[in-house]
């Protein structure tokens, strides 16, 4: 289990890079507002041109504006080519705070102002809405603290790890595979593989269906660069069963189009028990897996150096949510 992590403040130096120092040219240089505005702006365009547009400048204006945000912090910040603009691992380590400092400035201009603080929010990477693995969790953390905005993001587990790492998520849900040295991740559910069929379809009289039995269907899995990770997870499956599936020729994006084309019968869609309930209706049935199938497992994924105070308490309540409810338990019993 992760232990939740303190958070630092930042040097500039993550272990292991090297950083290649920039001269002090100017002396005794202070670090302006408006440069780090600049710089978070060309992290997110990484286009001179289109960053000075966003800012109203020249290109030439903002990129010294850069250069001397670099010679104040000494290190660099932004590889520039003619053809490519890209963070170094100090500016991707950077930009993180500097979107942290300006938020700071914003709202401390609101409370300058007489304003009322606005309402804080969570942004929590979720990969469908079909997905009802950590719905009881947000609905816990709300009760918890009703005056927080929750924001879900629609985004797949790759897609929330680059999230994750620039600050633009709080935190995300699914199953980290390898290892991610600024994600920390922590299991609070192991849900049941089954399949998703037609409801007039053999497998749906069944209590179980056996893995090689899925030998003979043409199997639907996830979007590759949407779920590479649950496709790994039954690709493996069926291999331990000793075959590989007939694959779907298409892809899609959501859970709903991919019960459409089950409902079609089409195709046949692994997919956890989580999601049984929202996807399968009138016209659909999903089935668990067996016997001994490996369930698959779900987890809280947050910034490992500086999580919020929010996604600590989200952590604690999955956490404890978890051991509640029976979610990880060896009987891998459905838990609402």
């Amino acid at each position: 289990m992760s232990s939740l992590p303190r958070q630092p403040t930042f040097d500039g130096r993550p272990p292991g890079i090297a950083i290649r120092a920039i001269p002090d040219t100017v002396g005794g240089a202070r670090i302006e507002l408006r440069q780090l505005r600049y710089f978070v702006t060309l992290a997110e365009e990484l286009h001179f041109g289109r960053a000075a547009a966003r800012e109203h400048i020249v290109p030439s204006a903002l990129s010294a504006q850069v250069q001397r945000l670099e010679r104040a912090v000494g290190v660099l910040l932004v590889d520039r080519t003619t053809r490519h603009v890209a963070l170094t691992a100090a500016g991707a380590r950077f930009l993180i705070e500097a979107r942290q400092i300006l938020a700071h400035v914003d709202r401390a201009a609101v409370l300058a102002q007489g304003m009322a603080l606005a309402a804080p929010s969570l942004r929590v990477g979720v990969l469908d809405e079909g997905y009802d693995a950590v719905r009881p969790v947000l609905r816990a953390i709300q009760a918890r603290h009703p005056e927080l905005e929750i924001h879900q993001v629609l985004a797949g587990v790759p897609g929330q790890c680059r999230l994750l790492a620039d600050g633009r998520l709080d935190v995300g849900v699914g199953r980290l595979p390898g290892a991610a040295p600024d994600i920390a991740a922590e299991m609070f559910r192991l849900d049941s593989l089954g399949v998703l069929v037609p409801a007039g379809h053999p497998f749906a009289r069944l209590a179980h269906v056996p893995v090689a039995a899925l030998r003979d269907e043409t199997l639907l899995l996830a979007d590759e660069e949407q779920a590479p990770e649950f496709n790994a997870f039954v690709a493996e499956v069926c291999r331990s069963a000793g075959f590989f599936p007939t694959l779907f020729s298409g892809s899609v994006q959501t859970l709903r189009a991919a019960a459409d084309l089950v409902t079609q019968g089409r195709c046949v869609l692994c997919t956890p028990a989580s999601t049984a309930e929202v996807s399968a209706g009138s016209e659909l049935t999903w089935r668990p897996l067996g016997p001994s199938v490996p369930r698959y497992p779900w987890s809280i994924l947050w910034r490992a150096q500086d999580p919020s105070r929010y996604a600590v308490d989200l952590v604690r309540t999955a956490r404890a949510l978890s051991a509640e409810q029976g979610w990880r338990d060896a009987a891998g019993e459905r838990a609402s």
